[in-house]
C-alpha cells in the first residue's frame, strides 16, 4: 500500500513538473505572438529568443536545459527583457527567472557578440532514489547570470546564436546534501528574432 501511494505521489510530481513547463511554454508563445502583433502597428521594439542546450555543475551534475528571453530594444545596441532557464527532465527540476540587460555589439554585417548580465530567482528541487536514503528537497535563492551570446544574423531579423552563461547562485539542500550548489555552467544554442 505504501509503495502504491508513493508511486502516485511520484506520478503526480512528474505531472506538475511537465505540467509547469507547459504553462511556461504557452506563455513565451502567446507573448511572441502578441509581441509580433505589436511589431506589425509599426513599432518593432520587441525581440525573443529560444535555446536548447546543457547545464553542468547542478547538484544532479549535467542537466538539459531549455531557455527563454524576451528583449526590450532602448536603442539598436542596448537591451533589457526577462530571461528564463528551465531543466524539467531527471531527478533535478530547475527554474530560474532573471531580469537581465544586455549590450549587442555588432561586429560586422552577419556577427554580433553579445555579453549580458542580470539578477533574479532560482528555485530547485531534487528528488533523487527510495526507500530510508531518499533525497526529496528544495530550496530558492537568488540568482545572478552573467553570460555571452556569439549571434550569426541569418536574415535582417533572425539570428542563430550560442550562448555560454556562467549561473551564480546558493542552492542549499542540507542535510540530504552536504555541499551547496553555488555555481553552474550553461551551454545553449538557439536563436533570436529581431525587430
Amino acid at each position: 500500500m505504501l509503495k502504491s501511494a508513493a508511486m502516485v505521489q511520484q506520478i503526480a510530481r512528474v505531472l506538475s513538473r511537465w505540467a509547469c513547463a507547459a504553462s511556461l511554454l504557452s506563455i513565451v508563445a502567446v507573448s511572441a505572438f502578441v509581441g509580433e502583433s505589436h511589431a506589425q502597428t509599426g513599432e518593432q521594439r520587441w525581440g525573443f529568443g529560444s535555446d536548447l542546450g546543457l547545464t553542468a555543475g547542478t547538484v544532479n551534475g549535467t542537466v538539459f536545459t531549455m531557455g527563454f528571453n524576451a528583449d526590450y530594444y532602448i536603442d539598436r545596441n542596448f537591451s533589457v527583457g526577462p530571461m528564463m532557464q528551465i531543466s524539467p527532465m531527471g531527478d533535478l527540476f530547475q527554474i530560474s527567472f532573471a531580469g537581465v540587460g544586455r549590450y549587442h555589439f555588432r561586429l560586422n554585417n552577419v556577427i554580433n557578440l553579445v555579453p549580458f548580465s542580470g539578477i533574479g530567482l532560482l528555485h530547485a528541487d531534487l528528488d533523487r532514489g527510495t526507500g530510508p536514503g531518499r533525497i526529496d528537497r528544495s530550496d530558492t535563492s537568488w540568482y545572478i547570470p552573467i553570460g555571452v551570446s556569439l549571434e550569426y544574423q541569418a536574415s535582417s531579423n533572425i539570428a542563430l546564436s550560442s550562448t555560454l552563461i556562467v549561473n551564480l547562485h546558493d542552492i542549499n539542500l542540507s542535510p540530504s546534501l552536504r555541499e551547496n550548489d553555488t555555481t553552474s555552467v550553461a551551454l545553449l544554442f538557439g536563436f533570436r528574432f529581431k525587430p
